[in-house]
C-alpha cells in the first residue's frame, strides 16, 4: 500500500463531509502496512504483510449518532458509506453523553515517522529471523520469536473544519530462548522507534545466557523478597495501574484514586518522592501521535510529580461535566529514573531476586491496584552482589501503588511496550523491597 498523502487524504475526506445531511459528521482515514516474521523452533513458521485502508464514518442526527465503515473510496462508495452511517443514527437511542465533534484544532507534529523503519523489506525481515536462529543452533539452544513492524497514516476531519494528519512507523521484536531439554528459558523484547537502532544477533545473546544459565531452578519459599524488576517485568505492572488515572472513575469511587467521601487524590502523596512521570508527545525516543481518540491535542505534562498525583485523564465529557479543562490522554508514558543499568543494581544488592518478565497479569482489586501475575524466562537469585543460581518462577499478589512506595534505588530508562497496554514507555529497572511471592510455578 502507498501511503496517503495529506492532499489525497484530505480530498476524501471532505468529500464525505459534503455528502452528508446529518447536524454533524466526522471520518477517520487510516491505513497501515504491516509486515512480520514469525519463528519457532529454529526455523521460520509463517511471514506476511498485510495491506488495509479503512475509513470510519461518524454522523449525529441531535444525540442520535450512527457510524459505517468502508474500504473503498470511489465517489459511490463514499456516498454509500455516508448513508448507511445516516441510517443508523436515525435508528440509534439518543446518547445522554453525547459530546459534538470537536472544533477545530491545532496539532503540533510529532517526529513518529523512522526512514529506516519505512524502508524495511522482507530480506531485512528474514535477517532478523536468521541472526536470531542461528546463534542458537550453534548452542544448542532453541529460538522461537516474532518480528513486526509497521508503516501508516491516520487523516481525519469534521463538519467543524477539524482536520488532522500524519504517518508513523512502529518496530517490535520477541524472541524467547528455550534449551533443548525445556527446563531454561530466556527472553529478550525490544521496542524501537529506528530500525537502524536494532541489532537481533546482540539481543538474542542475552536471551540465550538466560536460557542456559535459568536451567535446573531452585525452590525458593514464597514470602515477601527484595527484587530487581527489569524494565520489561515493571512495564506490565506499571501500564496496568496507569488505566485507573481516569477522572470519572476516581471521581465516582471506583478507582485507587479515589477519596472516601468522594472526589479523587488530585495532588496528594500517593508515592515514593523518586517517582516521577510525564507524558510528551514529542519525546525523541517514545514518540506518539499529537492527539488522543477524540482528537484532543496532546500536551508536555506531568502526570507524577516527586510522588504526587498531579494529572488525571478528563474525557470531554467529564470535562464538561465537572468544569474541567478536557487535555488528549496520554499516549506514552516517560518514568525518571537514575544512571545505572540492571547490571548495576544487581552488584549493589546483598540479597534480592531478579525478575526478568512478568506475565499473565490480572486485577485482584481495583481499590488498590492489587493485582496477580507471574515470573518467566529467567527469574534469578541474587547474593553479594552477584548472581548465584536460577529460582523457580513465582506467583506474585503485588501492587503497582506499594511497589512505588517500597522503591531502593532506580536504574537507567529504557522504551518498552506494556503487555496489557498500547502505550509507549521509557521505563526504569527497579530495586524494590517486600515484594511479595505468594506460591511457586513449576512452568519455566
Amino acid at each position: 500500500m502507498t501511503i496517503f498523502t495529506e492532499d489525497k487524504a484530505k480530498a476524501i475526506l471532505d468529500k464525505v463531509i459534503a455528502l452528508s445531511k446529518a447536524d454533524e459528521c466526522s471520518a477517520t482515514l487510516a491505513g497501515a502496512t504491516e509486515g512480520n516474521i514469525r519463528f519457532a523452533l529454529n526455523s521460520v513458521s509463517t511471514s506476511g504483510l498485510v495491506d488495509d485502508v479503512e475509513l470510519a464514518v461518524q454522523v449525529a442526527f441531535g444525540k442520535r449518532v450512527g457510524i459505517a465503515t468502508i474500504n473503498e473510496f470511489d465517489d459511490a462508495s463514499l456516498e454509500r458509506v455516508v448513508r448507511r452511517a445516516e441510517d443508523l443514527a436515525r435508528l440509534a437511542p439518543e446518547n445522554p453523553e453525547f459530546m459534538p465533534a470537536i472544533g477545530k484544532q491545532q496539532y503540533k507534529p510529532s517526529p513518529t515517522w523512522s526512514e529506516s523503519t519505512a524502508a524495511i523489506t522482507p530480506e531485512f525481515r528474514a535477517g532478523v529471523a536468521a541472526d536470531s536462529i542461528g546463534p542458537c543452533r550453534e548452542d544448542d539452544l532453541v529460538a522461537a520469536g516474532f518480528l513486526v513492524d509497521s508503516r501508516r497514516f491516520v487523516a481525519f476531519a469534521n463538519s467543524n473544519g477539524n482536520f488532522g494528519y500524519q504517518k508513523g512507523t512502529g518496530f517490535n521484536y520477541t524472541c524467547t530462548v528455550r534449551t533443548e531439554d525445556g527446563q531454561g528459558s530466556g527472553w529478550v523484547g525490544r521496542s524501537v522507534r529506528d530500525a537502524s537502532e536494532f541489532d537481533a544477533d546482540r539481543d538474542v545473546r542475552v536471551a540465550m545466557r538466560k536460557a542456559s544459565a535459568s536451567a535446573k531452578a531452585r525452590a525458593l519459599e514464597p514470602g515477601k523478597y527484595t527484587v530487581i524488576l527489569e524494565p520489561a517485568a515493571v512495564a506490565g505492572l506499571v501500564s496496568f495501574m496507569m488505566n485507573f488515572f481516569d477522572a470519572r472513575s476516581a471521581d465516582e469511587g471506583r478507582s485507587f484514586l479515589s477519596k472516601q467521601g468522594g472526589g479523587n487524590k488530585l495532588g496528594e502523596q500517593v508515592y515514593d518522592p523518586r517517582v516521577n512521570i510525564i507524558a510528551d508527545p514529542w519525546d525523541a525516543d517514545a514518540p506518539v501521535m499529537p492527539w488522543d481518540d477524540e482528537g484532543m491535542p496532546r500536551e508536555r505534562m506531568p502526570i507524577i510529580e516527586n510522588g504526587k498525583v498531579v494529572a488525571l485523564n478528563y474525557s470531554r465529557y467529564w470535562a464538561k461535566e465537572k468544569g474541567k479543562r478536557a487535555v488528549g490522554q496520554p499516549g506514552n508514558l516517560l518514568m525518571a529514573g537514575g544512571d545505572k543499568s540492571t547490571a548495576e543494581l544487581i552488584a549493589g544488592t546483598d540479597r534480592g531476586i531478579l525478575v526478568t518478565r512478568t506475565w499473565y497479569i490480572r486485577m485482584v482489586d481495583p481499590q488498590t491496584v492489587l493485582l496477580t501475575g507471574l515470573t518467566r524466562d529467567g527469574t534469578f537469585y541474587i547474593e553479594n552482589g552477584q548472581i548465584k543460581y536460577p529460582v523457580k518462577n513465582f506467583r506474585f499478589n503485588e501492587s503497582p501503588v506499594i511497589m512505588l512506595n517500597n522503591i531502593d534505588e532506580l536504574g537507567r530508562p529504557v522504551r518498552v511496550a506494556g503487555d496489557e497496554s498500547s502505550l509507549v514507555m521509557m521505563l526504569p529497572p527497579m530495586k524494590l523491597r517486600d515484594f511479595t511471592f505468594t506460591s511457586l510455578s513449576d512452568a519455566v
